[in-house]
């Protein structure tokens, strides 16, 4: 295992989407671990208040090469990684280790004809949010008395396909914009591999989030983490499937939040069946009394998530991915 340190810079950074093509920021081994940087407000550094840019930031945002920006998508990501024993079939397991904000200033923003109410809430805001970081709280809105724990994760964990671009907006089964706030340090999340390499790329920090991420964003925040990424050979998975330290996780994604569960369901039931040993009817019995399917968000046009959560404590001690 190697140990590896992965900055944010106008080399090793990508704008909007993920494409296959893009030169890899690092190639790595199955295994290895990364301390990874990552920034987000590419499109709103110029109404940043100075807690929220740093040197490097400005750097990216003035001077990003053209061939990095992939995308429509306002995401800016960090990657993409090639690891060496990665091949379309194989799945990739990412261990977070730790993550947390590298700047004490985070920012929310409602977008004119998004949101999960878009025709009630018009027009467009931005609403910078200062972070506490010692006592990893926040404050919102300023000067109310309600006070917001920091729970950090990453909003955008994905891998490339054979698309030549695709949007950083949509999740789906090569992971991307999933948004799930579960996914915290401790988590670990696991992706179908499409093309040779994986070409993983994180980013779109949040620092707090509700489930369903109504008005488009979170608390934005620039991010910090470590993370370990290994190549298992022996999962076959068609969709996203993740471990926090209390649950099993799945993943569905679709055009309508009853297909987004649909796919969720079906997934906890294959996993059952596989991980488990169960029927499929056990499974689907099993998942109406012990699985909790919750919206992970509905705002990442044009597809909606539902993850279904089972508690890890019920299932005899060896069952683990």
């Amino acid at each position: 295992m190697e140990n590896h340190t992965l900055k944010a810079n106008c080399n090793t950074v990508h704008l909007g989407g993920f494409s296959h093509k893009l030169e890899p920021a690092l190639i790595i081994n199955s295994g290895d671990r990364i301390d990874v940087e990552t920034y987000t407000g590419y499109y709103i550094y110029d109404q940043a208040p100075k807690d929220f840019l740093t040197p490097e930031f400005l750097e990216i945002c003035h001077n990003l090469p053209p061939e990095r920006k992939v995308g429509l998508g306002p995401h800016l990501l960090t990657g993409p990684i090639f690891i060496n024993e990665a091949q379309p079939g194989d799945v990739l397991e990412i261990i977070l280790e730790s993550i947390y904000p590298n700047v004490p200033m985070g920012f929310n923003s409602i977008r004119s004809g998004w949101g999960a109410l878009p025709e009630k809430f018009r027009e467009s805001r931005l609403n910078f949010i200062p972070l506490d970081l010692d006592k990893k709280i926040t404050e919102f809105p300023p000067d109310s008395g309600i006070k917001i724990p920091l729970q950090p994760f990453f909003g955008i964990l994905g891998v490339a396909t054979k698309n030549t671009q695709r949007s950083s907006i949509p999740p789906g089964n090569y992971g991307g914009n999933i948004d799930c706030r579960e996914l915290q340090a401790g988590s670990r999340i696991f992706l179908p591999i499409f093309v040779s390499g994986g070409l993983f790329s994180i980013g779109d920090g949040h620092s707090a989030q509700g489930d369903g991420e109504i008005n488009v964003t979170a608390i934005e925040t620039s991010m910090n983490g470590t993370i370990q990424i290994k190549v298992r050979q022996d999962l076959q998975l068609t969709a996203p499937m993740a471990e926090t330290p209390t649950d099993i996780i799945s993943f569905g994604f679709g055009s309508t939040l009853d297909a987004a569960f649909e796919l969720a369901l079906k997934q906890m039931i294959v996993w059952l069946e596989k991980f488990v040993g169960l029927s499929a009817e056990e499974a689907y019995i099993l998942c109406s009394i012990a699985v909790n399917f919750r919206i992970t968000q509905v705002v990442n046009n044009p597809q909606k998530g539902v993850h279904g959560m089972l508690l890890k404590s019920i299932l005899p001690n060896h069952i683990l991915f």
